[in-house]
């Protein structure tokens, strides 16, 4: 009995050790960043910005480019990315592109103190995966979704949600508050997912939402601004009516206003939902409002409208008799 104590005293003093050599004390880090998209390309000047040194990937010339003009070096090979970074950071479409990544990232092997944190928008069991795969190389991997959408990106003032263990949390936290002003807590693996995945649900419900909610008005002869304004200052009020509403003219800086392009696009909430619904599934959890906006955003997305921001359901139902 008391060998199995101390070998686990031992234990938990290597894992303390092992995370206290991957905070954040000691100024700036070589952190990797993959993933240089809508949300990712802000995020990683916002880690500049901060003092860190950049090494950054994407598939996109013109986003490397724009990266390495702001001081950031751009990789061709993602292994040789992670090799020279104490953290690496990835901001992927899916599971399947999330997947590969860190397949080809991490196939040579790993550099044992290097933590991976996982921004993406993944299924919780992938997650998992991940999180064994890596640590049986030695390394370290947490999920962080985020949320927040591009504005939040821009301004650094994003949500991350964390699953990990709490010295895990505790060694990320001063890296993410580089790109957010919330980061949560959530648990062990994979609930940082979840709490995205019920987040981005209730998302696209209250958009939809809105949308109705704003053409009924306008159809009934309201002024939109007018309306947005009630709504804003009664019971009705959420991020997607104050903030992100999808009717041109009333928020100045939603992708409304710029013929719904940018933002947070109509493939990407569906892919969302569709993880949703997986899990709600696995869960055997009841979500009716949840599966008839994915039906909705799924419609869209046959229309052609999935490289749209995902507010442009507005203009779809306005369209509609």
């Amino acid at each position: 009995m008391s060998l199995r104590i101390v070998s686990q005293s031992v234990l938990n003093a290597c894992n303390q050790t092992l995370v206290r050599g991957m905070s954040t004390q000691g100024g700036s880090k070589n952190i990797g960043f993959v993933g240089l998209g809508n949300m990712g390309g802000h995020m990683a000047t916002n880690l500049m910005k901060a003092g860190h040194k950049l090494h950054v990937f994407d598939i996109s010339k013109p986003a490397c480019d724009n990266m390495a003009a702001k001081g950031a070096k751009v990789y061709s090979k993602t292994a040789e990315l992670a090799k020279n970074s104490d953290f690496v950071i990835t901001m992927l479409p899916n599971n399947d592109i999330v997947n590969a990544s860190y397949e080809e990232m991490t196939a040579d092997g790993v550099n044992k103190n290097t933590m991976f944190i996982d921004s993406s928008t993944i299924d919780p069991v992938l997650v998992k995966s991940l999180q064994e795969r890596i640590s049986a190389k030695g390394a370290r991997f947490i999920d962080a979704p985020v949320s927040g959408g591009v504005p939040g990106a821009e301004q650094a003032t994003l949500t991350f949600m964390v699953g990990g263990t709490e010295a895990e949390y505790n060694a990320v936290k001063g890296v993410l508050e580089c790109m957010g002003k919330r980061i949560t807590h959530c648990g062990n693996y994979g609930m940082g997912q979840a709490a995205k995945l019920a987040n981005n649900m209730m998302l696209a419900i209250s958009m939809i939402g809105v949308s109705e909610a704003m053409n009924l008005a306008m159809r009934l002869g309201l002024d939109p601004k007018i309306f947005a304004e009630i709504i804003n200052s009664s019971t009705g009020r959420c991020w997607a009516s104050e903030i992100y509403n999808p009717v041109p003219g009333v928020c100045p800086t939603a992708p409304a206003n710029n013929a719904y392009k940018g933002g947070f696009s109509t493939d990407l909430i569906t892919k969302d939902l569709g993880l949703a619904s997986g899990v709600a599934t696995s869960s055997n959890t009841p979500i009716p409002m949840g599966a008839l906006a994915h039906q909705i955003y799924r419609t869209l997305k046959s229309k052609g409208l999935g490289n749209k921001d995902f507010s442009v359901v507005y203009d779809f139902m306005k369209n509609e008799n």
